[in-house]
């Protein structure tokens, strides 16, 4: 039986950050990923996608990013491609093809089963992410077969996609880039809206990540945290889609209502297939209010706050309102409009089967506090609202890997 002290599950910017943190405590460890190749889940990407952060948030311990344009978002390959930089750069003891399928107790150790063989740990830190399995609804299996329906995990371009009109389902971050994608190759556009909200490109003269960035940052010691998961108003939430803006064209605000005056055709919840009528629930106005409202109740108040405790001279708010009001149908005929795919931008489900451990809640969710698990030994990094929003993104994973390395009692820790 092969035994390590520690083992990194996963090796995304989470794990590899994980790694260099145990590299300076000279801990013995291995990275264990099952996929082929280096760059972690961005590999997955469309092919025009691009950052939605901008570039200098792919800054990773002992990594910092030193490119020529810090402003400017990264491209898929890119992005994939300085992940594995990293690795390198480091010298990550990383082990690819190696798909962890089973991790249990075992005594004082943990064993894991894995498609290299199985070996044993002091210690495990999941750094798998957040975005496991693709999520279809249900009601995706009512829809005609004529109809080509693909995950946006598997869309790549507009021009791989069947000629006619294309229904995308969904309005976080990746259905609206998609469906503006979409619309700007020459495609009629059908864009169901959900309950993700919109993030304006820049606020008071500087990027919105960057105010995100220093809020996670330097929040807590100046009175204005960024929420944690145990403070929200329903823990559903943490599995709501990333709030919309884009990283195309230099960085740009994604309106809903500009799309659709533009014209794109703008829809409300799916809640029923017959035939290939789509019936659509009443709440279009209502998920565009709130997309509107989303930003000014969750993050403005938070960051004119943090302003002004740390005395940055921004300039006020310029933003604008933009009041065009779509039409609302009640239902929608595929065949009449042409529609000839559906594309599922509807997100993704945890997976944490492999893990046989009575640690997760009611919504998969590891039981955790700051990425310690109620398992001594066991850690997570990288995952959806581990301790706050910011947790899954480029800057928040160095963030929670200081915090963690702390707990776990690596030596020089912060």
């Amino acid at each position: 039986m092969r035994t390590i002290d520690t083992v990194v599950v996963g090796a995304g910017q989470a794990g590899l950050t994980m790694s260099w943190h145990l590299q300076q405590a000279d801990r013995d460890h291995v990275v264990l990923d099952g996929r082929a190749s280096l760059g972690g889940g961005w590999q997955d990407r469309w092919d025009a996608f691009r950052l939605v952060s901008p570039n200098w948030t792919a800054s990773f311990p002992g990594h910092p990013y030193d490119g020529p344009d810090p402003d400017g978002f990264m491209p898929r390959d890119e992005i994939a491609g300085r992940v594995a930089g990293y690795a390198a750069v480091i010298g990550a003891p990383v082990e690819l093809a190696t798909e962890v399928r089973r991790l249990r107790l075992v005594g004082d150790r943990f064993r894991l089963e894995t498609s290299g063989g199985p070996l044993e740990a002091r210690t495990v830190v999941v750094a798998t992410g957040g975005f496991h399995v693709p999520h279809r609804p249900p009601v995706a299996e009512q829809v005609p077969e004529a109809v080509v329906q693909l995950h946006s995990q598997q869309y790549r371009s507009a021009s791989a996609l069947p000629e006619g009109a294309v229904l995308v389902v969904g309005s976080g971050q990746s259905g609206v880039q998609i469906a503006e994608e979409l619309q700007a190759a020459g495609r009629r556009v059908f864009l169901s809206v959900g309950s993700a909200g919109r993030l304006p490109r820049r606020y008071r003269g500087s990027d919105t990540f960057r105010w995100l960035a220093e809020v996670a940052e330097r929040g807590d010691a100046l009175g204005t945290p960024l929420p944690t998961a145990d403070r929200l108003p329903d823990p559903r939430m943490r599995l709501a889609g990333n709030p919309h803006c884009s990283g195309h064209g230099g960085g740009h605000d994604t309106n809903l209502r500009q799309l659709a005056a533009d014209g794109m055709t703008l829809l409300g919840r799916i809640d029923g297939v017959d035939g290939a009528r789509l019936g659509l629930a009443s709440d279009l106005a209502a998920n565009l209010a709130w997309a509107d409202r989303f930003f000014d109740e969750r993050f403005r108040g938070l960051f004119d706050a943090f302003i002004e405790r740390a005395e940055i001279d921004a300039p006020p708010d310029d933003r604008e309102p933009f009041d065009f009001e779509p039409p609302v149908l009640a239902e929608l005929d595929l065949e009449r409009a042409g529609i000839t795919t559906i594309v599922w931008t509807t997100g993704y489900r945890l997976d944490y089967g492999w893990i046989e451990l009575p640690i997760f809640d009611e919504l998969g969710f590891p039981r955790q506090v700051d990425g310690v698990s109620e398992a001594p030994g066991l850690f997570f990094l990288g995952s959806l609202w581990l301790r706050t929003q910011a947790s899954s993104t480029l800057f928040g994973v160095g963030i929670d890997a200081g915090r963690l390395a702390a707990a776990m009692g690596l030596p020089g820790a912060a």
